[in-house]
């Protein structure tokens, strides 16, 4: 099979505290164990920044020699090959899902160490019927045993059911939560309805904190755990 080869610009700047928050919720998903593979992150609302927490991760996975795959399943309205700047045609996902392309069509590699990429493609009519087929879980499964790590990147959870679908299929979940943006009463809800998937609930990763006002935090902070 001839690979398929994608040049991704990281559009992010360096950041100690940003980096170190993204290390640490790196280190807190390997001490879940080997058996959670595939792992949904979505967010409550659109633009609490889970495309980059997603993408971030999956570098900091990579330079560790783990193999890992992000898989955009955001077929409403994606940004990857705007965001990180994706010059080549590429197929992706809903192409996959509808018939159009082949599995070997979609998997990319990347120019970052370890780290593959399935677009979603072109937006789709009926996202979550195309999610909700065999087909897509059948493929979920495939890259688990393919792949270290399995990022599964999805839309906003508050407003969609594909998150929820999606998250049927993968072994764990992560919240994307924006600070000072959701309300505690609005992120249990989300909580609740990934929870009704029959997913189990990793953590929440607190985004976009300001660390002037919250000088105990990082950029990026990670909760692990279920409240209690």
């Amino acid at each position: 099979m001839t690979e398929r080869r994608v040049i991704m610009t990281d559009p992010k700047q360096n950041d100690y505290f940003y980096e170190e928050a993204i290390k640490t919720l790196r280190t807190n998903i390997q001490f879940t164990g080997t058996e959670v593979k595939s792992i949904v992150i979505t967010s409550c609302y659109p633009n609490e920044g889970k495309s980059d927490v997603v993408f971030q991760l999956a570098l900091e996975i990579g330079k560790m020699g783990k193999k890992v795959l992000v898989l955009d399943a955001d077929i409403r309205k994606s940004s990857y090959i705007s965001r990180f700047q994706v010059k080549q045609k590429t197929a992706g996902l809903s192409q996959y899902l509808s018939g159009q392309s082949g599995l070997q069509d979609i998997v990319y590699s990347t120019n970052f160490r370890d780290v593959d990429i399935i677009f979603a493609g072109p937006s789709a009519p009926n996202p979550s019927e195309l999610l909700a087929q065999e087909s897509f879980a059948s493929l979920v499964h495939t890259m688990r045993g393919k792949y270290d790590y399995v990022l599964v990147d999805t839309p906003p959870v508050g407003s969609l059911t594909d998150a929820a679908v999606v998250a049927r299929q993968c072994d764990g979940a992560i919240l994307v939560v924006e600070s000072d943006l959701v309300s505690r009463r609005v992120a249990l809800k989300v909580k609740q309805q990934l929870e009704m998937s029959g997913c189990h609930i990793l953590g929440a990763v607190l985004n976009k904190v300001d660390i002037k006002k919250n000088k105990y935090y990082s950029k990026y902070s990670y909760y692990y755990g279920e409240e209690k």
